[in-house]
């Protein structure tokens, strides 16, 4: 191999490391909202967010070791049995405890990773002792949310800027923000139930660590719990399900404040929306992003 070879290669190898430090030791997002050159997960805004940002960072960790261990492994390998040293290969064919080690030890982390898994698992699908459900549907392509325990009231969720021209004109974040957005006290055990209308749906939101199916006919269901540090935050999400050709235009809104602004604006909610136990909800010629939607759906 000439020197410019082996120049390239360690390029490569620094351009690696430099990477994974990049990963390692960057600092979260401070914000609800991406961005511009943004490493790392964002900050975790519920106790089930926070698990998962622990266990990323655990795994990362891991597979750093695993990846160096390997990487150490090759280089005695390349050096130990380079022709020039090693002239006479070795007839060997089988190391019993070699063969042992490499069976007994990827068996013994996927144990170690199991147990923190299971945790999350178990603590993510536990909706023990709610203290409010939050019912969400998607439809072909929109979100539709109801308030079961708050009067029943019911609102759909319409993007509201698909060009750059639309969200300056509007002053809004393109292709994020909504013409109704949920809003979710925090300290809360919110229920979140999860259906669909027409088609497979997913309601992702990672800042609060879920990502759940939207399936007709079927009721999915997990909970969240707002940190009190993120009153006040926006949190943005999206649909995580391939649901049709405006798949990429039905994102999520949820605004996090204190009980109190939130029992206030339930109270002017419940007088702006109809109810959802009979009473005809909000149509898309009532609604000025619906009929937006509508115009370029049906293009």
């Amino acid at each position: 191999m000439g020197s410019s070879g082996v120049i390239s290669r360690i390029m490569a190898l620094v351009a690696s490391a430099l990477t994974v430090g990049g990963v390692l030791f960057s600092a979260p997002a401070l914000a609800a909202q991406a961005k511009p050159w943004q490493l790392g997960l964002p900050e975790p805004a519920t106790p089930i967010a926070e698990m998962l940002t622990d266990f990323h960072t655990f795994l990362l960790w891991t597979i750093t070791i695993i990846t160096l261990f390997v990487l150490a492994l090759l280089v005695v390998v390349c050096w130990k049995f380079r022709e020039s040293a090693n002239p006479t290969p070795s007839k060997t064919t089988h190391n019993l405890g070699l063969e042992i080690a490499w069976t007994t030890l990827p068996i013994l982390i996927l144990v170690v990773i199991a147990f923190p898994s299971f945790k999350i698992m178990y603590a993510a699908d536990s909706t023990d002792d709610p203290e409010m459900t939050l019912k969400i549907t998607g439809y072909q392509w929109y979100w539709n949310y109801t308030y079961p325990d708050h009067g029943n009231f019911t609102f759909d969720s319409y993007l509201l800027a698909r060009t750059h021209e639309e969200a300056a004109e509007q002053n809004v974040t393109r292709l994020m923000d909504t013409d109704n957005v949920v809003v979710l006290p925090v300290e809360t055990n919110i229920r979140l139930i999860v259906t669909a209308g027409d088609v497979l749906h997913n309601w992702s939101m990672s800042d609060f660590g879920v990502r759940l199916d939207a399936v007709p006919g079927r009721l999915n269901e997990t909970w969240t719990r707002i940190n009190e540090d993120m009153i006040g935050h926006t949190f943005y999400g999206f649909c995580s399900e391939l649901c049709g050709t405006d798949h990429a235009f039905m994102p999520i809104v949820v605004k996090a404040v204190s009980k109190a602004d939130f029992e206030a604006w339930v109270a002017s909610a419940q007088e702006q929306f109809d109810t959802a136990d009979g009473s005809p909800r909000p149509t898309l010629e009532n609604n000025e992003a619906g009929e937006t939607q509508l115009a370029l759906t049906a293009e």
